[in-house]
């Protein structure tokens, strides 16, 4: 069985440095830490007593809501795709 290169980089997200270990590009991997970092710079914005456990939570669930819109879309043009192939 062969090993998947690893990528390994320190990234900065809200004030914290992370490393980040995964498949992907380092440029990808940057990209995601400065979504999620600006993503919980804008929630901060708009209630700034959150502490960031509450913070980090309410980003997460952002980023879920999002992802199953997007998902949610996805299906909706497969199916559409489907019934003008047919």
């Amino acid at each position: 069985m062969s090993e998947q290169h690893k990528t390994k980089i320190s990234v900065e997200i809200y004030g914290q440095t992370y490393t980040m270990v995964g498949p992907e590009t380092s440029g990808h991997m940057r990209l995601v830490a400065s979504m999620v970092d600006d993503k919980m710079r804008e929630i901060h914005s708009h209630n700034r007593q959150l502490d960031t456990s509450k913070l980090s939570v309410l980003t997460a669930v952002n980023a879920v809501h999002d992802y199953l819109k997007v998902k949610e879309r996805l299906e909706q043009l497969e199916k559409e795709l489907k019934t003008l192939k047919d």
